[in-house]
């Protein structure tokens, strides 16, 4: 148990326990940065596009369309277009119509001639056909009731036999033994033999307190050595440099600011137009369909036709006022009463196994003797078997 705990503490100190030890972490410092200040000059805004683009004068460019020209109304106009030049009204005359004139005229006086199935026809009397079907109503006999039927005709009484009464056997007891051996026991007779010997070897108790003094592979292959201590990696300490640190950069010496004016635009100035009358905001669909006063249509409700009911309801039901209660009569059981039926005659316990069965004699298994009657010993088999051989008596034929 020590060694084991030995070897476990020594499995605690790993590699990476050893070499990387805790330090104290500084905080590292920042730098502050320092103040802007802007240069003095002038910025050259100069680009290459306003050293090549050369700027020219732009006149406003001419409208190509047509001068709309408004019509001046002054008189009535009095022209005649060439549809109605070329498509002049002819004076056509109505055709007459092939249509024949119309000679019958409905009769205005009643039509008051009779039909042939008014003439052919002569009503009569329906008289009502006489019912078929047998009246619901019950008869009653005045003969007195026959109940004659084929069975009591037919069946004759026949006189019953005497039943034969078989004597009851009283019972004997036997005076032999009773014999308790099974076929098991006749068949498997122990034989003396020799008991197995056990193979395992002695069970020697080692007690708890008692120290092992021996030595193990374990032992003899993992022995201790001495482990030296490890050595922790100096670390050079931090020697900031001598000097102020130069943040300029390329971009900052080789730039130059100069005062520069703003750009500009070379784009032509729009000549709009500053109409100073009103918004005419008309149009022909405004004109054509006005805002009509759109009120909402009412719901159509069904009049009802059935009044609503005045007064106290009464709460009384069809059923509740034909109802006539009844004293409930209760119905008589037809279960016979659980009580067991005694007879006075004597209980017959005669069965098929009692007057069938016959006692034979138990004749016992020759096994069971150590030298049986009637058989001669032999030989005995590796197994322990025996085996015996029947002995034949000779046959004596008479004269």
């Amino acid at each position: 148990l020590a060694l084991s705990m030995r070897s476990w503490c020594l499995c605690q100190i790993c590699t990476c326990g050893s070499d990387y030890r805790p330090y104290e972490i500084v905080k590292q410092p920042r730098h502050a940065p320092e103040e802007y200040k802007p240069k003095q000059g002038e910025i050259d805004l100069g680009t290459t596009y306003k050293r090549d683009f050369n700027s020219y004068k732009v006149q406003p460019v001419a409208i190509v369309r047509p001068l709309e020209r408004q019509q001046v109304k002054k008189g009535k106009l009095d022209t005649v277009p060439t549809y109605k030049d070329d498509y002049r009204v002819w004076d056509i005359q109505k055709s007459e119509f092939y249509k024949p004139e119309q000679t019958y005229y409905p009769p205005t006086v009643k039509f008051g001639n009779s039909t042939t199935f008014q003439d052919d026809y002569v009503p009569q009397e329906i008289k009502p056909r006489q019912s078929c079907k047998p009246s619901s109503a019950v008869k009653r006999s005045t003969a007195p009731f026959n109940g004659a039927t084929s069975h009591r005709l037919d069946y004759v009484p026949h006189q019953l036999e005497f039943k034969f009464a078989r004597p009851k056997e009283v019972y004997k007891p036997t005076h032999q033994p009773f014999e308790d051996l099974t076929t098991h026991r006749y068949d498997f007779q122990g034989l003396v033999g020799e008991a197995a010997k056990i193979c395992r070897p002695a069970y020697n108790r080692v007690a708890q307190n008692a120290h092992f003094e021996g030595s193990t592979e374990f032992r003899e292959s993992f022995q201790p050595w001495e482990i030296p201590p490890p050595e922790a990696k100096k670390v050079p300490e931090y020697v900031p440099p001598t000097g102020a640190m130069q943040c300029d950069s390329t971009s900052h010496l080789d730039y130059i600011p100069h005062q520069a004016k703003r750009v500009v635009p070379i784009r032509p100035v729009s000549h709009r137009r500053n109409n100073n009358f009103p918004f005419q905001g008309k149009s022909t669909t405004k004109e054509d369909f006005p805002a009509w006063e759109i009120c909402r249509q009412e719901l159509i409700k069904k009049q009802q036709q059935i009044p609503n009911p005045s007064g106290k309801f009464d709460g009384l039901s069809t059923f509740r006022s034909h109802y006539v209660p009844h004293a409930l009569i209760p119905t008589e059981s037809c279960k016979p009463l659980n009580v067991p039926f005694k007879s006075s005659s004597p209980f017959d316990d005669v069965t098929l196994y009692s007057t069938e069965y016959t006692p034979k004699k138990q004749e016992i298994c020759p096994a069971s003797y150590p030298s049986p009657p009637g058989y001669i010993f032999e030989n005995t088999n590796s197994r322990g078997h025996k085996f015996f051989r029947k002995v034949t008596t000779p046959t004596v034929k008479a004269f």
